[in-house]
């Protein structure tokens, strides 16, 4: 992955410009959703697990931020790396995880082989993407992914609204129906494995919904 594959659509750009802007304060923020115990983490240790048997091969977190779950997926023993959009949050996540590879890019068009990767882990990174303009993103996924590959999704879910714009903080989000957005990803080749839905904790705003799914 290099910077030449910077955003080059509109909301890429409006993204990757409003997480620059933020990134120290974002990289200042607990995370104790990541911390034992947790749905959430657990959640992610469940995908550690299929992704191990599997074959343990890469495993790429796409809009990782400055890097706190890329590091917990190195922690359960994959050998993972991470893309962002924002260079500020790159240049954090390198700072705080030295030994983890974190690379510039866009999820949407990935600078890597045909079937290299034996995870994706999308941790509430395609919330900014237009619902319109989202099954490119699951394609790319596809594209990358191994046979039998795994895709874990966190998002924001709409709790039986269809797709819902939100005011994220940092840019435009939306929430989705856990339906909806498994339907999408099956279009693209994916299949179900599990979901978990959480109401929100004390501060948050919104049940999250999360997806497990295997390349078919």
């Amino acid at each position: 992955m290099t910077p030449s594959a910077a955003p080059s659509s509109t909301h890429l750009g409006e993204t990757a410009d409003a997480y620059d802007a933020i990134a120290t304060v974002y990289a200042g923020m607990p995370r104790d959703d990541l911390e034992a115990p947790s749905l959430d983490r657990a959640w992610i240790a469940a995908f550690a697990d299929h992704v191990r048997t599997e074959g343990a091969g890469p495993v790429a977190e796409l809009g990782c931020g400055p890097g706190p779950v890329t590091a917990l997926l190195r922690d359960l023993g994959l050998d993972a790396f991470g893309v962002d959009l924002s260079p500020v949050m790159i240049g954090l996540a390198r700072a705080a995880h030295p030994d983890i590879r974190f690379e510039v890019g866009s999820m949407d068009a990935l600078d890597l082989p045909d079937g290299g990767l034996s995870g994706v882990v999308s941790w509430y990174s395609v919330i900014h993407t237009p619902p319109a303009q989202l099954p490119p993103y699951f394609e790319e996924f596809h594209r990358v992914l191994a046979p039998g590959g795994h895709l874990l999704l966190a998002f924001f879910e709409s709790e039986g609204a269809p797709v819902t714009p939100f005011d994220h903080k940092v840019t435009t989000a939306y929430r989705w129906p856990v339906d909806g957005l498994a339907e999408l990803a099956t279009r693209s080749g994916f299949t179900e494995i599990g979901r978990m839905l959480r109401e929100p904790r004390e501060g948050e705003r919104f049940r999250r919904g999360h997806l497990l799914m295997r390349v078919v």
